[in-house]
């Protein structure tokens, strides 16, 4: 009784951090993808023009924000989908009365892979409202992407968000809890691949390890969909100045990285203790 008790706030208290991420990242994509750029072309003090916040450059806009500040909180859900389990002892009760370790992972895993769906289509949702309400507002024409360059986009969104959903994942499994997790999740995309890839451009010998870095190829398969390299050179923490590489090159690479994680993942699952 106690465990089934345990298990319902859990799931509850999932929900609901899953939802205030998914405002907090929404909102956060909506401001700085529209809103400020919005404001700074009124005030005639941004570098983005009016044409960038139309919607024909939905997908250009919008992405820019999905390698780092997308990846920071998806990497959290991820620690979340996990990493709780061990923080409110229902893991072991979860494993003993159900099918084996690996299944439980692998309908964890497909259940995350459903909840970052709406990551993606509420910001694109947004973004092409806003995009739309600003070319009323200024008169101008609405023209909107191709629906391949779409498909394309929320591909590339979620696989982004996907990659660094498992890192965080592997994090819980590695330290058996979030807080730790969640710790070093935020430090390794901050710190090391913010500081070696600020490094990168004085010390040419870094270009080879920063190209297989999270943040690289993410702003790589992002920069093949149109986003500029400006757009994304002065981020804040999320900046990224190089080197990229290829489009192709950052999707198998991303890939490469979602399978590895899960694999690693299923195999501490199933080898450590629960407790």
């Amino acid at each position: 009784m106690t465990a089934s008790i345990s298990a319902e706030l859990l799931v509850a208290r999932k929900r609901a951090s899953t939802w205030i991420l998914l405002t907090i990242w929404t909102l956060l994509a909506l401001v700085f993808a529209y809103v400020v750029p919005y404001v700074q072309y009124v005030n005639g003090s941004g570098r983005s023009g009016l044409a960038d916040l139309l919607p024909q450059n939905l997908v250009g806009q919008l992405m820019a924000g999905f390698p780092f500040f997308g990846g920071v909180l998806a990497l959290q859900v991820g620690v979340l989908a996990v990493g709780s389990e061990y923080g409110w002892g229902t893991l072991k009760t979860l494993l003993t009365q159900r099918p084996g370790r690996l299944h439980v992972f692998a309908a964890k895993i497909l259940a995350l892979a459903a909840t970052l769906v709406p990551f993606v289509l509420v910001a694109y949702g947004l973004g092409a409202l806003s995009s739309y309400v600003i070319a009323l507002r200024e008169g101008a024409d609405v023209n909107w992407p191709s629906a391949w360059l779409l498909v394309r986009g929320l591909g590339a969104g979620w696989l982004i968000l996907a990659v660094w959903a498992m890192l965080g994942i592997l994090l819980a499994v590695l330290s058996r809890g979030t807080s730790i997790a969640i710790g070093i999740g935020i430090l390794y995309g901050l710190v090391i691949e913010g500081l070696v890839s600020a490094l990168a451009g004085q010390v040419s010998a870094l270009d080879g390890l920063v190209e297989f870095f999270l943040r690289a190829n993410g702003y790589s398969l992002v920069a093949a969909l149109g986003v500029p390299a400006d757009a994304v050179s002065d981020n804040g923490p999320g900046s990224f100045s190089g080197p990229f590489v290829s489009g192709s090159q950052a999707l198998l690479v991303l890939a490469c990285y979602l399978v590895a994680m899960f694999v690693a993942s299923a195999w501490l699952l199933r080898r450590r203790d629960v407790q």
